[in-house]
């Protein structure tokens, strides 16, 4: 570890990060690509409209949708993609947002796919619908959500049906989009931690996806103040709508037409819900960098690495009295993690005070925290390199009163 960073020249303690991806303390490590090109990008101007226009192009090519958008994170797509859904081209809805009063504003979600993150959706004037229960926890065979249950909750206010994948819930969302298409409202989904593997790009749209948020600053390792929403044309074009700087006099506002169709609109609109979500130029380019890098790296030799560094980690911990590990390789994540299990009796302090206390260090050690009340902690190798690997396994033993030469 260093003292010569621009964090500490302000104060700020660094972070070793072995928890992921997680944008509290600042996603994933940015391409050298991506950064080349937002220096490029900075010593020139250029309308937004043609660089988003440019860039929607570049996104339908690699996911397979008709259009793509860049937004300032999957949070920020999540928001523009409601929006669109609610308001269409219709710049009269789309001035009143998040205003929805005689509008069609209802996005039917399932009971468990619901999180913190539906806030986005909220935010745009969205009313979510619950459907479903958490009847699979019984254990009595029962699923959490049957297919029925969407097309009953699906009517004249329905606006879209939002889905947050993961391959574990159910029912598939090729199922999902049939019957939300069968009743003629679009299905908007949260892919924003699904990449790697590449396929994913395209995957959500082969199922029926009519919008997906991807983030820029995970797996693609772009700015991680970009995300990326793939999907219809004319979704994509009211996200415009709303989301450009649209203070323009009318004669002569003249927008790229194949990302915005100014015929289409009664004039020129208001500015929309979306404008306090702002891509500057260096951030759309050095996303369009990152993707352009992510599609040609070699992501087995990558997840090959991750699993190395992995295996390291769960052996050296593995000894340690008190700790077992466990490599987690499925649904709940792109890259392999260490599970580690603290017998807090045995290895001396608990799950949750040892990972405070790591955090508390300089510089912080932080690993993933999501099952500390059950005394578990993670490891994940996705954006540590081997060096740091080594000093999280000799932090944690130092905390648990090991030393590096054995129990």
């Amino acid at each position: 570890m260093t003292d010569d960073t621009v964090y500490a020249e302000l104060g700020v303690p660094t972070v070793v990060n072995a928890a992921g991806t997680k944008t509290r303390i600042g996603g994933s490590r940015i391409r050298p690509e991506a950064r080349e090109a937002m220096d490029r990008a900075a010593e020139e101007f250029v309308r937004l409209s043609d660089l988003q226009a440019a860039a929607s192009d570049r996104i339908a090519e690699v996911t397979g949708a008709e259009a793509g958008y860049v937004t300032n994170g999957a949070a920020g797509a999540l928001m523009l993609g409601a929006a669109a859904c609610i308001a269409g081209t219709d710049p009269g809805v789309a001035a009143r947002l998040p205003d929805t009063e005689s509008v069609a504003d209802e996005i039917v979600m399932p009971r468990t796919h619901r999180t913190g993150y539906d806030h986005a959706l909220r935010t745009a004037g969205a009313t979510i619908v619950d459907v479903g229960t958490n009847d699979a926890t019984l254990g009595t065979g029962a699923r959490n959500v049957e297919p029925w249950e969407y097309a009953d909750a699906i009517g004249e206010d329905t606006a879209a049906v939002a889905h947050v994948y993961k391959s574990y819930e159910g029912p598939p969302l090729d199922e999902v989009c049939e019957i939300a298409h069968d009743h003629g409202v679009p299905v908007v989904v949260d892919a924003a931690a699904e990449l790697p593997p590449v396929e994913n790009l395209s995957w959500f749209t082969e199922q029926g996806a009519d919008l997906v948020a991807f983030s820029g600053g995970k797996g693609i390792r772009g700015p991680q103040t970009t995300g990326i929403l793939a999907g219809r044309a004319d979704l994509i074009e009211s996200v415009a709508a709303q989301h450009l700087d649209t203070h323009a006099t009318e004669s002569v506002w003249d927008p790229p037409e194949r990302l915005l169709d100014a015929d289409r609109f009664d004039g020129v609109p208001r500015q929309g819900v979306g404008r306090p979500l702002k891509v500057g130029k260096e951030e759309l380019v050095g996303l369009l960098a990152a993707l352009d890098a992510f599609l040609e790296e070699d992501h087995e030799t990558t997840r090959g690495e991750w699993r190395d560094r992995a295996d390291a980690v769960a052996a050296a911990l593995a000894g340690v009295d008190g700790l077992s590990t466990t490599i987690e390789d499925g649904a709940k994540s792109v890259a392999p993690t260490v599970s580690v299990a603290v017998d807090a009796e045995r290895a001396g302090a608990s799950a949750a005070g040892l990972v405070l206390t790591l955090r508390r260090e300089d510089p912080r050690v932080f690993v993933g925290a999501d099952g500390v009340d059950e005394g578990t902690f993670a490891v994940s190798p996705m954006c540590l390199t081997d060096e740091e690997a080594e000093y999280v396994v000799e932090r944690i033993r130092a905390n648990l009163g090991v030393g590096d030469g054995g129990d």
